[in-house]
């Protein structure tokens, strides 16, 4: 059994296009199941990011934001999902549990979650929690690895980013 212990990364990014280069690199170095936290007030690029993603992931289409649905899938592969949610809306964090949202996180897909702590206590351990915040110029993204899986992950986006 593995010590319980947060790695963290911080990085600047100075625009969107950056932005969305870092979620490329995330998505075509994970091969595996993940689960992603994405907070940060509105506006500071959370959607940005989970878009690139699930491009970068293999999914060839337009990418909505799921503010009214909560979830959208999205195939990433032959045999694997992108589930991406958008809990803003959510008025009950029991809501999360109606929608079936539970059989999403598996061992074969990825879940991009925004606004986490609308559902706390409705959501497994996740593997990367990314935290933006904005700054005079660009962006400020705060990762921390939870699990030995979003640690590997560390290492391996940034040695090539």
């Amino acid at each position: 059994m593995s010590e319980h212990i947060v790695k963290t990364q911080q990085c600047f990014l100075a625009n969107e296009s950056q932005q969305v280069a870092l979620a490329e690199t995330v998505a075509k170095t994970l091969h595996s199941s993940f689960v992603m936290l994405l907070k940060g007030n509105l506006g500071v690029g959370k959607t940005t990011f989970a878009r690139g993603f699930i491009q970068a992931s293999g999914f060839d289409g337009v990418v909505k934001s799921p503010t009214y649905t909560l979830v959208e899938p999205y195939p990433i592969s032959h045999d694997r999902m992108c589930y991406h949610f958008d809990l803003y809306r959510l008025a009950d964090p029991e809501e999360l549990e109606f929608t079936g949202a539970r059989d999403y996180f598996n061992e074969t897909d990825v879940c991009l979650v925004e606004w986490p702590e609308k559902a706390e206590g409705y959501l497994p351990l996740a593997d990367w929690i990314c935290e933006f915040s904005h700054l005079k110029e660009g962006r400020n993204l705060l990762i921390s690895a939870q699990t030995d899986k979003g640690k590997k992950l560390m290492l391996q986006v940034f040695s090539n980013f």
